[in-house]
């Protein structure tokens, strides 16, 4: 396939990229990321790049066809890659247009009038403790939105949390059994609540370590005015980091691993009509659930499947992509990565349902599209980056050459696919991928993902769900042995098979020509990939805690002394103040914006004054709940800073395993 823009040389194809890497610095300055014919435009060249890339591949870099080891694994790359491909192309249709609906829901606030709809919201709960609970429990109860009845659901029959809910003067509901786990405590609920002579309008479903936001029901709500919306799905933001996140060092400044599909994927898929329910953050409407006769429970990942069921009778689901939840990610890496397994499983499980891509129903042809996308991602990208990792040995070690191609060949086709897809992601979502770090967080649960993605398409049925475990001991350092062994392996193998390659040069190899060059970029890539993600594996200390978002103001009075000092920050237990330095021990009250006067007491000297411990009331701690959890801007960061991320990596790999 003659391509006009190659000449061959080595300095024209750096003058190719250095052009696509020109053009792309640019487009921040008129790219709108809201605007669809912006997005199709870019996508659109995306995509032409792509297919430009993978018809080389297919074409001029394979091994020729004979009963080889080399045809072997050249054909079967290039098989993973092509499928890889298709996953990602469909991912760039999908971005080719975004909705946004905070304007809608501006537009549509109050249209119920003077008669308030009436909402349940249910908190399913199976073994978390109060601490989780309680500010979930608190945050629901203080929605302006005053129709409300807050319903934890028990499936543990806790007789603690029973009086707890008396207390807090919330509705607690048990059921006998534990059967459908999660999709059948609620749908004990939704029958429980169809027997009431009132039963509900709308019905919001809440994770159990989710603290909803104050104004949650009253902007959800607003979309419904549309009565061809059968659910609202809002995002989740968490308040303490990821387990990759944390164990980098890079909280502050590189996103949470869901962050693209929440704030990115999500309004992207809505802009086709296909956004999907993700379970906790979201609300539906009474009589369509009712009309399912509840959620479904053909699938560990009953969420999606309740989109599609929906979809079916033509309700859709909506996307309101604003903050209005925030909720406790997995903070142990086996959790982390249990739970996406968990979601491969059931995607597998909706794909070979009757409302899979393939199955009698009455889906849209964009609805089935939807879930193939999602098969394709979760079937593809984690088997292709082992892939990636794996092929580069078979030729330190088996002399197999794997991809036949000529450095210039390499820049021309792979390399401005490669730049043009980084500036165009930053261009419609700045700051939201950095290449190393999204190949390390799907590494790192490639080999589970995988089998469950495997196990899940042959044998679909009897997987027992897997609740995932939040909270507990994470104060010391813990190796996570059973999870880094493999990368610790291969990234062995990679620097031995690197080392042959550089001090052997010529020894046992095929003479490869330039294809040597790209093999050795290749591994000191794969390198670099296998080295942050057997840091992650090393789990630092952590202690959950909220810290407020901006400086504030407060007076500190003890006995004879008044003083107004800044507070430089404040928890849910503790406070720091630059001022006047007061001996440990001191007792006073700290007096805090619409708070009042908390009892605290000095616990630490610091160079500009002291760390207090806070011992509020029932009633002030209540209070710091609301303030910290279900008042202000989503928590976290929302885009990469890429000096800080360099920063906390480096500290992370100066200090090795210690903290």
């Amino acid at each position: 396939m003659p391509d006009i823009f190659y000449q061959g040389s080595l300095g024209s194809s750096v003058v190719h990229l250095l052009l696509v890497f020109g053009v792309g610095l640019t487009l921040p300055y008129w790219v709108r990321p809201e605007d669809n014919r912006h997005r199709a435009f870019l996508l659109t060249i995306t995509f032409l790049l792509a297919v430009r890339y993978i018809w080389w591949r297919g074409t001029d870099t394979l091994a020729p066809v004979g009963l080889t080891m080399n045809m072997l694994a050249s054909w079967s790359l290039y098989a993973l890659e092509v499928l890889a491909m298709i996953g990602s192309i469909s991912s760039f249709m999908i971005m080719s247009r975004i909705r946004l609906r905070s304007a809608e829901a501006d537009a549509h606030a109050g249209w119920w009038g003077d008669k308030e709809p009436r909402v349940a919201i249910l908190i399913a709960t199976y073994n978390e403790e109060l601490d989780i609970l309680e500010r979930s429990i608190i945050g629901a109860r203080s929605l302006r939105h005053s129709n409300k009845e807050v319903i934890v659901l028990d499936d543990s029959r806790r007789d603690w949390l029973r009086d707890y809910c008396a207390e807090q003067g919330v509705r607690y509901m048990r059921r006998p059994d534990n059967k459908g786990s999660k999709a059948g405590n609620i749908n004990h609920a939704l029958d429980r609540l169809a027997e009431e002579a009132v039963p509900p309008d709308f019905v919001a479903v809440l994770d159990a370590d989710f603290v909803p936001h104050r104004g949650f029901l009253s902007r959800t709500l607003a979309l419904f005015h549309d009565p061809k919306i059968g659910l609202v799905q809002t995002p989740q933001h968490f308040f303490n980091a990821d387990p990759i996140q944390h164990n980098l060092g890079i909280a502050s400044s590189y996103p949470d691993e869901q962050r693209f599909f929440f704030d990115q994927m999500q309004p992207s898929r809505d802009g086709w009509g296909m956004a999907i329910c993700c379970g906790t953050s979201s609300i539906a409407r009474w009589s369509a659930l009712r009309e399912l006769g509840g959620l479904p429970t053909e699938s560990v990942t009953e969420d999606f499947l309740l989109t599609l069921a929906l979809q079916e009778r033509g309700l859709q689901t909506a996307y309101l992509a604003e903050p209005l939840t925030e909720g406790l990610a997995p903070e142990g890496l086996q959790e982390y990565v249990t739970q996406r397994a968990r979601w491969c499983l059931g995607l597998m499980q909706i794909a070979q349902s009757r409302l899979g891509p393939f199955g009698k129903n009455n889906l849209r042809f964009r609805d089935r599209w939807g879930v193939a996308d999602s098969v394709l991602f979760w079937m593809t990208s984690f088997t292709f980056r082992l892939a990636v990792i794996v092929y580069p040995l078979l030729y330190w070690f088996f002399n197999i050459v794997v991809v036949d191609a000529q450095l210039t060949d390499v820049l021309v086709y792979f390399g401005m696919f490669f730049i043009w897809s980084i500036m165009v992601y930053r261009a419609i979502m700045p700051g939201m991928l950095m290449p190393v770090l999204h190949d390390v967080t799907q590494l790192i649960g490639a080999i589970p993902i995988t089998r469950a993605a495997f196990t899940g398409l042959f044998r679909p049925k009897g997987h027992p769900f897997s609740v995932t475990a939040k909270g507990g001991d994470r104060s010391k350092v813990v190796v996570q042995w059973s999870l880094m062994a493999p990368f610790l392996t291969l990234l062995i193998l990679t620097v031995v098979g690197l080392s042959l390659g550089i001090f052997l040069d010529g020894f046992a190899y095929n003479d490869a020509g330039d294809g040597k060059w790209v093999v050795i970029f290749w591994t000191i890539y794969n390198v670099v990939v296998l080295s942050i993600t057997v840091l992650a594996c090393i789990e630092l200390p952590r202690r959950e805690s909220h810290i407020a978002d901006m400086p504030d103001r407060g007076v500190f009075i003890t006995d004879g002394d008044i003083r107004r000092q800044w507070i430089s920050s404040l928890s849910i237990d503790q406070a720091r103040l630059r001022g006047k330095i007061y001996p440990v021990g001191t007792e006073g009250t700290l007096r805090l914006k619409d708070m009042g006067n908390v009892p605290v007491r000095v616990t630490t000297l610091t160079p500009d004054g002291n760390i207090v411990e806070l011992l509020p009331t029932g009633a002030q701690r209540e209070a710091l709940m609301i303030r910290f959890y279900a008042e202000g801007a989503a928590p976290g960061t929302g885009r990469a800073q890429f000096w800080s991320v360099l920063a906390g990596l480096s500290r992370r790999l100066s200090a090795g395993g210690h903290h």
